[in-house]
């Protein structure tokens, strides 16, 4: 039930507002300290000075000497008046508004107007409230109180607003019973309005500009005003509806008072102390209830109508009469705000105008940038229902879209919605629920569901996969879950191996039993880094098999999924050592010997990163280093030696390369946390690790190869997945790296040609 006054006797009914108190009788008694020849001062904010006086000075914008040595010039707002009693010293009042500071509280005296003809005044010794100077005011001006109250108003309304200043336009008002009338409800909205519901004497129907009194930053916004008759209002007022629009938010629960120039001036409405507040779920239904007794403008009112017809945590599409249908597929929200969407509309007529996806004040359009492309299914699914069969046109099926939004990330608890405009400004609601995914997973989703002889999957990597992946760069550390040692494990005895065993990577017995049979590495401390889920079902039989070998292993359970990078850096978290052997799961050690080597090349080259050659089945090189080429267009290109026999780089000496492998190096333990991790932008592991073999080089890394060592495995490839799923992959991880990268290495290529 809305709260209202209810004694239409009382014309002007008492104020409420905890904002401000009214003048006491104590406060008035001030006025006696009037006199000629002496201001009073009264702190209106942090920046001005409101100086009251008797006597005849300019009026307007007036030039003012400030200080007992008159050096000191300002500029400052006079209004004056002619006493109620006047006397033969005194025929008129005045009050000046002065730029003021915290240092200025010390002045003595100020005259207005020019040196030669201007009239010096003294100070006051104390300042005194807002309250005492408007009863100052009010006893001086009588009648002329209100018109000069006004003036002043105007003034302060047009510099800095701050809470202060309000609060003393505030008092202002109310001692000229400018306080006009109560705001009863409040009600928030999804599409960033604020809905005001009240009575007052002096709101007129139409635009107005208002400040908003709040407990945080002031809002000056523009607010559209319907009218309503309302008996239970007191004489000569009305109720009121109206829309603020803002750019700031303003809390419905921080809003004290509103303050705006209605038809006799300026007016100050206070928030009722039992004020109603409307969640974005209620307020629609207000505005309904209201609607259509009130009287306005054309565009107040649509914009009402519009409000009216907004989102109520409800879908609507369904119930529209026009052949309209909207259906999400997928909807994947990795960082708040950076989503994938995936899904259907149904639209053969061509009635929708516009669809957005909004999250409280944050909007996306969507139909701006979406790829559309064939769903027969969705076709075929209404052509089977009569009442839309006369809708179809033609040969058009495309109906599905995906789409790469961006949302505000403030409130991502706050569910999602679609808001779907048709050609007549009606609105229809879907709310949907996304799904929280890492973004690699949520892309490799996305790109899984889609024929990879669709013609809009070029578009869709470019459009949407790519800058939704980019977007979501940003990585969050590995969380480990779980450390367990099979047997006495002791990392200070030799450089400690780290098995990162990621999803691509089968059964790692074979390469335990390996490690055994070398006599270098079975005494090596060993950790075993392995996602949460594998660890559940492994963990036992590895610990088994480390007893039977006699290895001294660390098993590490990493919180989630994640690839072989992911675990080798949740393997460093749970070591304390200096410098670390890494091995992904997926390598297997061409003969032994190979960790003595590694071990003598990092006392070598202490603080540096050594990676062996990683090498094909068929003695072929998979990688033997990294390098930055001039390539074409004046463009660097990050490429890696590959395809040569393996025995054309065996003879080979340590050599310097642009990055190292990490899929197996020796490297300085601290030296992932030291270069920001891995990034999670990337869907495989090839652009991935060469990300931070760059940034570890940047940071001071040096990285070598070592030739004389070699590894055996293949190209990184995600269990069960096709070889068009794997190209597409890769592709995608180019373009990201390219984006990433080729900006930073073009930058670096010029600054080594510049002359010295």
């Amino acid at each position: 039930m809305l709260l209202t006054e209810q004694s239409p006797t009382i014309t002007n009914p008492p104020i409420t507002s905890p904002l401000v108190t009214k003048p006491t009788p104590a406060k008035q008694g001030a006025s006696r300290a009037m006199r000629p020849g002496r201001v009073i001062g009264c702190r209106v904010d942090e920046t001005t000075l409101l100086v009251i006086g008797l006597g005849h000075v300019p009026v307007g914008d007036v030039t003012v000497d400030v200080g007992e040595n008159q050096t000191d010039t300002r500029n400052a707002f006079v209004s004056e008046w002619r006493l109620a009693a006047s006397s033969p010293r005194a025929k008129q009042g005045f009050a000046a508004l002065l730029p003021a500071g915290d240092t200025d509280l010390a002045m003595t005296t100020i005259r207005f107007g020019e040196k030669e003809t201007g009239t010096p005044y003294i100070f006051a010794s104390r300042l005194v409230s807002t309250e005492e100077a408007a009863a100052l005011m009010l006893e001086s001006a009588g009648s002329q109180s209100a018109a000069v109250i006004n003036r002043l108003v105007d003034a302060l309304m047009t510099g800095n607003l701050s809470r202060r200043r309000l609060l003393t336009i505030t008092a202002l008002l109310q001692a000229t019973h400018a306080t006009d009338g109560f705001v009863e409800l409040i009600g928030e909205s999804h599409d960033g309005v604020t809905f005001l519901h009240g009575w007052s004497r002096g709101m007129a129907p139409g635009p107005c500009r208002m400040s908003l009194i709040g407990r945080a930053t002031p809002v000056v916004a523009e607010c559209g005003i319907a009218t309503f008759t309302r008996p239970d209002a007191p004489d000569g007022a009305a109720g009121f509806v109206g829309l603020v629009e803002t750019d700031e938010a303003a809390r419905a629960a921080d809003i004290e008072g509103l303050i705006f120039r209605g038809r006799a001036g300026w007016r100050h409405i206070a928030v009722h102390p039992r004020k109603r507040i409307a969640d974005p779920q209620e307020t629609p239904e207000h505005i309904r209830s209201i609607l259509m007794r009130t009287h306005g403008t054309p565009d107040v009112l649509l914009s009402l109508r519009a409000a009216a017809n907004s989102f109520e945590g409800k879908e609507t599409v369904s119930s529209l009469p026009y052949l309209v249908r909207m259906g999400i597929d997928s909807m994947f929200e990795a960082e708040a705000g950076n989503l994938l969407i995936s899904g259907w509309l149904y639209d053969p007529d061509g009635h929708v105008a516009t669809v957005r996806l909004r999250r409280r004040n944050a909007a996306a359009g969507l139909d701006e940038h979406w790829t559309r492309f064939d769903r027969p299914d969705v076709s075929d699914s209404f052509s089977e229902q009569s009442h839309f069969v006369p809708g179809l046109r033609g040969d058009q099926r495309a109906h599905g879209f995906v789409a790469h939004a961006q949302l505000s990330g403030e409130d991502p608890g706050a569910l999602p919605y679609f808001e779907l405009t048709l050609q007549d400004s009606r609105r229809a609601f879907l709310p949907v629920k996304p799904t929280r995914l890492s973004a690699r997973s949520a892309a490799l989703r996305q790109i899984g569901s889609i024929d990879p002889a669709n013609s809009a999957l070029p578009e869709i990597v470019d459009t949407h996969i790519v800058p939704f992946l980019t977007q979501s760069s940003g990585r969050s550390a590995p969380v480990i879950e779980t450390i367990v040692d099979a047997g006495f494990f002791d990392e200070e005895n030799g450089l400690p191996i780290i098995i990162g065993v990621g999803e691509s990577e089968e059964d790692i017995s074979p390469l335990l039993a390996l490690l055994a049979l070398d006599p270098e590495t079975r005494s090596a401390p060993i950790v075993v880094a392995m996602p949460a889920e594998r660890f559940r079902r492994q963990a036992a039989r590895l610990k088994e098999l480390a007893r039977f070998y006699r290895l001294s292993v660390r098993l590490v359970s990493m919180k989630g999924t994640g690839d072989v990078f992911d675990m080798l850096e949740a393997g460093t978290q749970a070591l304390s050592c200096e410098t670390v052997v890494s091995l992904s799961a997926s390598l297997i050690p061409h003969g032994t010997g190979w960790y003595g080597k590694l071990v003598a090349a990092a006392s070598a080259m202490k603080g540096s990163i050594v990676s062996p050659v990683l090498a094909y089945e068929d003695h072929s090189v998979r990688w033997a280093g990294s390098w930055i080429d001039d390539g074409n267009d004046d463009q660097p290109v990050v490429g890696r030696y590959a395809g040569y026999p393996i025995k054309a780089v065996t003879d080979m000496k340590v050599t310097s390369i642009a990055a190292a492998s990490l899929e197996c190096c020796v490297m300085p333990r601290d030296a992932l946390s030291r270069a920001g991790g891995f990034s999670g932008g990337y869907l495989g592991t090839q652009e991935k690790g060469l990300d931070l073999g760059l940034r570890l080089s940047r940071s001071g890394f040096d990285s070598y190869l070592l030739p004389s060592v070699q590894m055996w495995g293949c190209d990184d490839a995600r269990a069960g997945d096709s070889p068009a799923m794997t190209a597409l992959v890769e592709e995608v991880d180019r373009k990201i790296f390219k984006s990433q990268w080729l900006a930073i290495l073009t930058v670096e290529k010029h600054l080594e040609k510049r002359p010295a």
